[in-house]
């Protein structure tokens, strides 16, 4: 949002600099992005200033141009060279000095310099419209009248506006400040008592609505939609250009001019805040408005000449045949002023947030206007600014207001009263605010305090604070103009260590991404709303309802999504197709489901692995990422955080119709994650062919798991390890996984490791059979371990192998 220096000392009559005024704004939540100067005309045409032409003699090496002594009162007269075919001694002209850089209307601009034009000195130039880009004629220099003064600058000549322009980014929250009165306001509170300053409004005293017979009647049939309609007719209007300060006006802060009209409707919206809309008055069927809604499929064509199709819920402003305008958002090209306008209705409106914002959003149309109806309007300036802007055009197109002032406001907005007490500013703001302090922001804002005592302030919130509702937000209030930076630390902060330390989610967010980004893993970021048909891919959970987005900004972000899989899958497409094939993605974020009618949010960790392990060579050969990687990748998770996968967490099948094969860890009954190759349907759906592995963590479960201990560093090993293998001949049915624990409980102090190094099964062992040859580490952190501990430990493991599993053994 652009905000003039020169347009806010309207309002505030204030004397510091705009450098001053950008850090006051920026400290008060009004953050100031850039700060630029801006003149009128580029340049400013500095440098250039109205001469004389003493002579002008022809030039002896050039039949085209002449030989000019021009007086620009600065010293001895100048000898000019020029080539312009009018002029001629006497005359008043413009003159760029040496050093002035000129910016032409059209082409590059470039700088004013002494020197020789065929063999004659030129001081100067004599200037056309054009080269100092005032107008498009080329046809010879400016002729000045007689009486104007030698020497004057030309930017005073042509009133040449100088100005600082403020880039304020403007949260959403301060609808109030979306003009150059609601910055003004903040200001005057900012600057304080020692300025003594007063806000300065245009008297409006003399608009007179003398007509009392209204030619054009308004029938408001949604007044929770359209909270105030004031209008009023003005007649004998001339459609012509904007005066020159109006120009500028809106130039400064980047709106081009269209016409007076027009001009004046958005003068007033970026001086008040109110957005106004100007009818052509001879254009409203049957003289009625009509503000409510229109037929589901009826068609309106706007301003820039774009049909819409109505869904039937936009509040519109029509007339007896049809759509005048979209409320709130933009105006209809069949009732838009034009050059042959000359009877108009103006109109001045409230409208509710969200009827417009639904409008804006159905239809993609994002204008001045629905940028401040959307995050609310005053509905008590819109009269004021209905008389502003009436006044305006009487005086600027010389119309005459016709008939009596419309204004329907049949539920007027109750200032909102909020009890603030003292002790919860002072506890807010970490400091004691003195009680006079508190009342003097609070009345600069416009915040009155209708009754007080020792403790307490019951306050009436103005209108315009539309997101002012609680004592937090008076408090916000208070502390942007008291300052954040006034606000002193205590010399002495107290804190206290918990004796148990819980684990940090963010903390340990930020080592799991950490340990996948060294694994060659990148991280993605989707949205988290998705297609809404995603649920046809991917069915819901038994119970549950997918949460649909009411006014969805397209068909492909309707729903928030119930599965991270598929907004993976749109990003392994985008690479793929960019001939990247070999990838490794992760990402942390939300699923969200309604189940049993109770919104549900769960975070998640997401892996989608792609393609080849590495790429193809000489001496390797390409190789699949396979699911006995991704499990691999999981369990490693788990150790990097502290979970050990193999005490603390079950393994086991996972059947589910997203997946081809997977598996799931569990821990107490909870599923912690599932991983497993994504099924081909899914794939096919996405367009993609090659292979994906995907794995979903429960985030939320996870972090319960996660040990409450701080990591120590110890001592590396002073004894040797021991490696012992063994062969053995199971049933096809014995899992590894099985073995290992089994081992793992058998051996609680000196088993170290468990190695699977060999698999076979064939005709040699017998049908239903299978030999695993398997590695067995064994360590004492106090002594070399001895042959005899050595086969203590080995024995008791075949033992309970033969016995529990059935195996048959062979040492190695």
């Amino acid at each position: 949002m652009k905000i003039a220096y020169n347009w806010l000392k309207q309002f505030l009559p204030f004397t510091q600099s705009a450098q001053e005024i950008s850090i006051l704004l920026t400290g008060c939540g009004l953050e100031v992005e850039h700060l630029e100067q801006w003149q009128s005309l580029q340049g400013g045409l500095a440098g250039i200033v109205v001469g004389q032409v003493l002579s002008c003699i022809p030039h002896p090496n050039a039949d085209r141009l002449k030989i000019t002594i021009v007086d620009v009162s600065d010293g001895e007269p100048k000898q000019i060279v020029c080539g312009a075919p009018n002029v001629a001694a006497g005359q008043k002209v413009i003159v760029a000095l040496p050093g002035a850089i000129l910016f032409p209307s059209h082409g590059d601009s470039f700088t004013i310099k002494n020197s020789k034009i065929r063999g004659e000195n030129s001081e100067g130039m004599i200037c056309a419209e054009d080269e100092i880009g005032l107008g498009e004629s080329h046809a010879g220099i400016m002729i000045l009248p007689e009486d104007t003064k030698i020497g004057l600058p030309a930017a005073d000549y042509f009133q040449v506006e100088q100005d600082w322009i403020f880039e304020i980014g403007l949260t959403p929250n301060r609808a109030d400040a979306a003009s150059h009165l609601g910055v003004a306001r903040d200001l005057k509170a900012l600057l304080g008592n020692e300025n003594k300053l007063e806000l300065h409004l245009p008297d409006v005293s003399d608009v007179i609505f003398e007509n009392t017979v209204n030619t054009i009647s308004v029938e408001v049939k949604d007044h929770d939609a359209c909270i105030r309609y004031s209008g009023v007719q003005i007649n004998g209007v001339q459609i012509c250009e904007s005066p020159i300060w109006l120009k500028n006006k809106l130039k400064s802060i980047g709106v081009r001019s269209i016409n007076n009209i027009v001009d004046i409707g958005n003068y007033v919206m970026f001086a008040f805040g109110q957005p106004m809309h100007a009818f052509d008055a001879d254009k409203i069927s049957g003289n009625k408005i009509i503000v409510g809604t229109l037929k589901n499929g009826d068609k309106f064509t706007t301003l820039d000449e774009v049909e819409h199709v109505l869904n039937g819920t936009e509040l519109m402003i029509a007339d007896e045949k049809g759509g005048l305008c979209i409320a709130g958002v933009f105006g209809g090209f069949h009732s838009g002023v034009s050059s042959r306008t000359t009877n108009l209705f103006l109109e001045s409106a409230c409208f509710n947030p969200v009827q417009v914002r639904k409008a804006a959003r159905a239809h993609g149309m994002h204008t001045d206007s629905s940028f401040r109806f959307e995050r609310g309007t005053d509905p008590e300036i819109t009269v004021y600014a209905l008389k502003y802007a009436a006044k305006l055009i009487t005086e600027l197109a010389g119309g005459q207001i016709s008939a009596d002032l419309i204004d329907i406001y049949t539920e007027p907005v109750q200032w909102k009263e909020i009890i603030l007490s003292l002790d919860y500013v002072n506890m807010l703001a970490g400091n004691n605010l003195a009680k006079e302090e508190i009342k003097r922001i609070l009345t600069d804002l416009q915040i009155k305090i209708v009754k007080e005592n020792d403790q307490e302030l019951v306050l009436n919130i103005p209108p315009f604070k539309v997101e002012v509702t609680r004592q937090a937000d008076v408090v916000e209030e208070i502390l942007r103009i008291y300052g954040y930076n006034t606000i002193t630390l205590p010399k002495k902060l107290s804190i206290s260590v918990a004796a148990v330390v819980k684990p940090d989610p963010e903390v340990i967010n930020y080592r799991l991404g950490e340990w996948l980004v060294a694994n060659g893993f990148n991280e993605i970021l989707n949205n988290s709303l998705s297609k809404i048909s995603s649920t046809d891919v991917i069915a819901l959970p038994e119970n549950a309802e997918a949460i649909i987005v009411l006014n969805p900004l397209s068909n492909d972000l309707g729903m928030l999504r119930h599965t991270m899989l598929l907004t993976g899958l749109e990003s392994l497409v985008y690479n793929i197709n960019r001939k990247q094939k070999d990838l490794k993605f992760f990402e942390t974020g939300k699923t969200y489901l309604k189940v049993n009618s109770r919104y549900q949010e769960q975070k998640n960790l997401s892996l989608w692995i792609s393609g080849n392990r590495h790429e193809e060579n000489w001496k390797i050969k390409a190789v699949d990422f396979d699911i006995y990687y991704l499990k691999a990748i999981v369990t490693n998770l788990f150790e990097s955080i502290g979970v050990n996968s193999r005490t603390q967490l079950k393994l086991s099948e996972f059947h589910d119709a997203t997946f081809a094969a997977a598996l799931k860890f569990e821990a107490k009954g909870k599923q912690i994650v599932v991983l497993g190759i994504v099924n081909k349907p899914i794939l096919k759906s996405a367009d993609l062919s090659q292979q994906v592995l995907y794995a979903e963590f429960n985030l939320d479960a996870l972090m319960r798991l996660v040990p409450i201990k701080d990591e120590k560093a110890k001592e590396a090993p002073k004894f040797p390890e021991v490696r012992r293998d063994l062969s053995l001949l199971l049933d096809r049915t014995v899992h590894y996984d099985t073995i290992e624990q089994l081992a793992y409980s058998t051996e609680t102090k000196l088993l170290k490791n468990v190695n699977l190094f060999d698999v076979y099964e064939g005709e040699k062992i017998g049908e239903g059979k299978k030999s695993y040859a398997l590695s067995f580490t064994l360590s004492d952190e106090e002594s070399t371990l001895q042959d005899k501990q050595i086969d203590v430990v080995m024995n008791k493991l075949m033992k309970q192998f033969e016995e529990k599993l059935g195996a048959q053994i062979r040492k190695n």
